[in-house]
């Protein structure tokens, strides 16, 4: 008995480093259904664009090893003191990109993440990032309705289950009340345009990924045959603006938004014309996506309230600070609040 004992104690010294390295990774699977094998406690990590990073750094903003996109001042103040000082890597999409390749493989994350809306080559995307920098690479899915879902897969990742959670049951419980508040409205929706760029000539079109809570929450007059999937929207010309005639109009920039009081052209449409036009919020990042990222929650907060504030009974200042402590662990003061919302509420 004692021999068989012996034999099992040697026996067990033998497997120790093999059960060790077994125990160095785990299989995850993301959002593609890709298996890949990742460190079991994950510290390092790197982003492939402002999607990935503006989402990491609501869950553990620690973590990063770098920046895709440098911080402006919209976003600076509320974001810098997560994460101290990184470096900006650049972004890196599919097998292309501009990104410092040399300073990334450097700062030696452990893995490399991919959110948002998948490219129809991101299985393809992921894997050839994979093989040519030696990182595993993964890629999460999210859409504004279901970002939830998606905190709890990075969570599951990261070890951030609680955080996850956290998030996500915010996210859900503000998913739903948005659909409530949009029941209430019934078809009484307003004819929106969302228009962007310095001149304001470019739109947000119906049914891309950049109008997820424009065409949820509006009426998007922007109807064209081939919606842009990029940011800048699809151009169009100021008769194309007066033949929609939106009831509301939300520009991206300053630019835009002033000149629209000054110019005869846009001043014929109703909605100049009857002051219901606005500056998109910002900070951090654009309210209404660009990128299209996990703020656009604040959007959601910020557009229903001024849309439809007969039925959106909520106190939309407490309801934006309460995100910034959650999502970003900051205390906006009101006059901090008061500067973000100084032209984004009608006159």
């Amino acid at each position: 008995m004692l021999k068989k004992a012996v034999s099992l104690v040697l026996l067990m010294v033998l497997l120790i480093p093999f059960i060790s390295l077994g125990e160095q990774t785990v299989s995850f699977t993301d959002s593609t259904g890709r298996v890949v094998q990742l460190p079991r406690d994950i510290i390092r990590v790197a982003p492939t664009g402002p999607l990935a990073q503006l989402a990491l750094l609501s869950i553990a903003p620690e973590y990063l090893v770098g920046l895709s996109v440098a911080l402006n001042h919209y976003d600076r103040p509320f974001l810098e003191d997560l994460f101290g000082k990184l470096p900006v890597l650049g972004q890196l999409y599919g097998t292309s990109g501009e990104i410092n390749l040399e300073e990334l493989m450097n700062l030696d994350p452990q893995v490399i993440i991919d959110v948002g809306e998948p490219r129809d080559t991101v299985r393809e995307d992921m894997d050839a990032l994979q093989e040519q920098l030696g990182i595993p690479c993964v890629h999460i899915t999210m859409y504004y309705q279901d970002a939830g879902r998606a905190y709890i897969e990075l969570g599951n990742l990261l070890g951030r289950e609680d955080k996850a959670a956290r998030l996500a049951s915010y996210l859900d419980r503000n998913y739903k009340r948005m659909l409530d508040i949009n029941d209430k409205v019934g078809e009484n929706k307003v004819r929106m345009l969302y228009c962007v760029g310095e001149a304001g000539l470019n739109v947000i079109a119906q049914g891309s990924y950049h109008a997820e809570i424009i065409d949820l929450i509006t009426s998007n007059a922007a109807v064209v045959k081939t919606p842009s999937g990029r940011g800048t929207g699809n151009e169009v010309d100021m008769e194309q603006l007066l033949l929609w005639d939106p009831e509301f109009i939300v520009f991206e920039t300053i630019t835009a938004y002033e000149n629209a009081q000054k110019d005869p052209l846009w001043a014929s449409l109703q909605a100049i014309e009857n002051n219901n036009y606005v500056l998109a919020p910002k900070g951090p990042y654009n309210w209404l996506g660009f990128p299209p990222s996990v703020q656009r929650y604040l959007g959601t907060l910020w557009l229903q309230k001024t849309l439809y504030p007969q039925v959106a009974d909520y106190n939309l200042k407490e309801e934006v600070q309460a995100y910034y402590r959650l999502f970003y662990d900051y205390d906006l003061s009101d006059d901090q609040y008061d500067a973000i919302m100084a032209y984004a509420l009608l006159k």
